[in-house]
């Protein structure tokens, strides 16, 4: 199974989901914003944390219009799988890959710590070897991770089970609580969590290891 991870100036968690890839079993690419094309043969395209062009204009604004994230938007209209983390799922509702919009805390102030999330559906790829309501502690760190939904788009979103993770504490002011969701197709996941930095026992806790052990899974011809 081969994976993708984006690098922009900026990223800095890039190295972390490599590592948790290639922990999963994947054998991974690292990837520059500037190329045009992604590898060949391959299967999820992840897009790290950080703070891509310094979140300058928007968060995930510009690294929205790279020559690179056209190829990623042209990789998921194609049915393949993208998992988008803190800075990555500001760029993929920049692209409009997935819906809604990341906005300043409502605190107005950066947030790092481990959070309590529900795991509201285990019926994906990322999510399959959870428990559906089942509680994972998984770290956040961000300044902008206030999803922004109006009430129509929730109940979509919750109509089609396609929220993936919920806040037990919601640590941001996030519209019904929600911290991570899912593409129409189900292939494609952004999170504000960190779940690769919760993937082995040197972190203190594994509990991100299962979101990409099932997706690796998921994706491995058996």
């Amino acid at each position: 199974m081969k994976a993708a991870v984006l690098v922009f100036p900026g990223s800095n968690c890039d190295r972390d989901l490599a590592v948790a890839f290639c922990n999963a079993g994947a054998d991974v690419t690292m990837v520059w914003h500037k190329d045009s094309s992604l590898p060949a043969g391959i299967d999820v395209v992840g897009i790290p944390g950080g703070f891509s062009f310094g979140d300058y204009l928007r968060c995930g604004a510009i690294a929205a219009r790279s020559p690179i994230t056209r190829a990623v938007i042209e990789h998921t209209h194609r049915g393949g799988y993208c998992l988008g983390i803190c800075n990555g799922f500001q760029v993929l509702t920049e692209t409009g890959i997935l819906p809604g919009a990341l906005m300043r805390n409502a605190g107005l102030k950066f947030v790092c710590k481990p959070v309590d999330l529900t795991v509201a559906t285990a019926d994906s790829a990322f999510t399959a070897d959870y428990a559906t309501d089942q509680t994972i502690t998984i770290p956040v760190a961000h300044h902008d991770g206030n999803y922004v939904a109006d009430a129509d788009l929730v109940e979509r979103l919750k109509g089609e089970d396609r929220v993936a993770f919920t806040y037990r504490n919601n640590p941001n002011g996030s519209a019904a609580d929600i911290a991570g969701i899912l593409s129409e197709n189900r292939r494609v996941l952004g999170m504000m969590p960190h779940p690769e930095r919760a993937a082995e026992p040197a972190h203190g806790n594994t509990d991100g290891a299962a979101l990409f052990r099932a997706l690796i899974g998921a994706l491995t011809p058996a």
